[in-house]
């Protein structure tokens, strides 16, 4: 595209040459003549000068520290969400052209499919199921029986979705993941063996969630694990049965959480958290990364630490921690003077 139609797109005002030629979008420290890309973090405004771009989208009051470089720029009110956009009308995904049952799957004649609806080499749908208009479930997939899958969901290569499973519209679900397998349940005999507790339950997940690759999600021991509307998880996640996750919450990688725990909307937990079952976190709560949740937290804010903690506090606990050498020299000489 031409820069003043791209400048239209994002509704932004051009300063430079607005008939350069706009192939796709590329980052400012590489990026070439016939990219676009974008300043929003002051840490590569050291990019600027030097980039090669043919164009560099900015804020509305960016002032270059080097007012006599010579870049065609177009200022936005917020340099990131246009960059955003644009990458998404850049963006060829040949993926999206995919359509069709391929004649290697497997898939039982009682499974309802709706329209343009893509299934791809060896996808395996058992039966019972209902497969909702223009979802791709793409190759080495399985779907298990009397499960449901809305609209427009894409279902990467290689996951596994077990029994009575049901999907909301609009759902993304990465490579590798499991949903619907057993909770986690044995309960101890008097011989100090462990007796299989059946999991009878299902999993849930509301419209426009996206799960990352190998992320495992069980089913319920009794009754539901939920992942509410807007649920975004990164790769490699742990959900046990019976855990209800709100609205619009994010979870980093490598996040466990326990059975029956209950995470409210928006909270926001960072990578390697772990949460103890039968606790509750109200809504907007954000855990560090790397921080040990063991009981409930029911005040919105932030919270560190190995053993989780407001924010502030932690803060005070590590200033301790770093002035104990000090103390334990002034206490050493109190103790000698005092001799």
């Amino acid at each position: 595209m031409k820069l003043g139609e791209i400048a239209e797109i994002i509704n932004g005002r051009i300063e430079g040459d607005r008939d350069i030629d706009i192939t796709g979008p590329g980052k400012i420290e590489s990026a070439e003549a016939h990219q676009i890309t974008f300043l929003a973090n002051p840490r590569y405004e050291k990019y600027f000068s030097d980039t090669k771009a043919g164009c560099v989208i900015v804020s509305e009051d960016f002032n270059p520290k080097n007012p006599s470089v010579k870049i065609s720029v177009i200022r936005v009110k917020d340099p990131y969400s246009s960059f955003l956009r644009l990458i998404e009308i850049f963006e060829v995904n040949d993926d999206e052209m995919e359509s069709g049952i391929s004649d290697k799957s497997d898939i039982h004649s009682d499974t309802v499919i709706g329209e343009n609806v893509y299934a791809g080499s060896n996808v395996c749908i058992q039966k019972g199921c209902n497969i909702g208009n223009s979802t791709k479930i793409y190759p080495n997939t399985f779907i298990g029986r009397n499960s449901v899958i809305g609209k427009n969901c894409k279902i990467h290569p290689n996951v596994t979705i077990y029994k009575n499973t049901e999907i909301g519209d609009n759902v993304i679900i990465h490579s590798g993941t499991v949903i619907g397998s057993d909770g986690f349940g044995f309960a101890k005999q008097g011989d100090s063996s462990y007796k299989k507790i059946p999991q009878t339950g299902k999993v849930v997940i509301e419209n426009d969630v996206e799960i990352g690759s190998n992320t495992s999600i069980d089913r319920a021991t009794i009754g539901e694990t939920r992942i509410c509307r807007g649920v975004k998880l990164d790769n490699q996640i742990q959900i046990a049965h019976n855990v209800v996750i709100g609205e619009d919450t994010v979870i980093a990688a490598q996040v466990g959480i326990a059975g029956s725990t209950k995470i409210g909307k928006r909270c926001m937990i960072g990578g390697q958290s772990g949460l103890v079952g039968h606790i509750e976190l109200c809504d907007d709560v954000i855990i560090g990364a790397a921080v040990g949740v063991s009981k409930s937290i029911m005040e919105p804010g932030i919270y560190t630490g190995y053993r989780v903690r407001p924010y502030r506090e932690d803060l005070k606990t590590e200033a301790r921690i770093k002035n104990l050498d000090k103390l334990e020299e002034r206490l050493k000489k109190l103790e000698t003077s005092g001799k």
